[in-house]
């Protein structure tokens, strides 16, 4: 069993090596280069996408009223320059200023103590030493004491604020009328590469008369800011490090 553990376990790390090499020759093909820009693709085109199944309401039927030429369920009478279809655009307005602070102390604290004694039995207490070895001592026949305890002690204090603008495209039309957003925005300064993903449910009705939607107003959304460069590339351990923390059990 030790033997066939170890040979899997040098498997993956042989494994781990050989990833690990051809990552590193791909970063010394682009040494002194900057890196490189996503292309612009269709969302719906790449790989992991997945479209939106959510609960529906019954459809419902559109109805005219004699003489007139409003639809129900339509929003205005002159034409909507807001997003409403596959591949119109809107604009994400980010603003997260969260913040939590948590604090927690347990404390417990348990003491016991037993004592048993028969210093007189109708004079059989002397007997005791038949039974019981030779050092028994009627007068303290048990005495036990136990004690216990534990103490914990944790605190949470987070702060977070993020403050972007990002425009999204509409990838889906749920058939309740709900649209499914996804935007990408990617920024290069020097050698680091600044990137902002959000995708997202949207209502119609909350989208501003300006074209704009705050990040509240979408539901499930999935936000996500980060980079990726010369410096993102400093602040990661290498991957032999990594590779050590995961198959280390101590």
């Amino acid at each position: 069993m030790f033997i066939r553990r170890a040979f899997d376990l040098a498997a993956a790390a042989a494994l781990a090596a050989t990833l690990a090499g051809c990552g590193a020759m791909n970063r010394i093909d682009q040494i002194g280069a900057a890196p490189a820009l996503a292309p612009i693709a269709n969302p719906t085109a790449t790989p992991g996408y997945r479209p939106v199944s959510m609960p529906m309401p019954a459809p419902e039927q559109v109805v005219y009223q004699p003489n007139s030429l409003w639809r129900s369920g339509s929003r205005a009478f002159f034409r909507d320059q807001r997003a409403a279809k596959v591949g119109d655009i809107l604009t994400v307005i980010i603003n997260i200023a969260d913040s939590a602070k948590v604090d927690n102390a347990t404390k417990r604290t348990r003491a016991n103590s037993e004592s048993a004694a028969l210093p007189n039995f109708l004079g059989f207490e002397s007997k005791l030493k038949n039974v019981l070895p030779d050092a028994v001592d009627p007068t303290a026949l048990v005495d036990a004491t136990s004690g216990g305890s534990s103490a914990g002690a944790g605190s949470v204090d987070r702060k977070e604020s993020v403050e972007l603008t990002v425009a999204g495209v509409v990838t889906q039309v749920l058939p309740n009328g709900n649209l499914v957003i996804e935007g990408r925005q990617e920024v290069r300064v020097n050698y680091e590469v600044r990137e902002l993903l959000i995708a997202g449910i949207v209502r119609p009705e909350d989208i501003s008369n300006t074209n704009t939607i705050l990040h509240t107003q979408i539901a499930e959304a999935r936000i996500s800011y980060g980079g990726r460069g010369q410096i993102s590339d400093v602040q990661q351990p290498r991957y032999g490090q990594q590779l050590f923390d995961v198959i280390m059990p101590f």
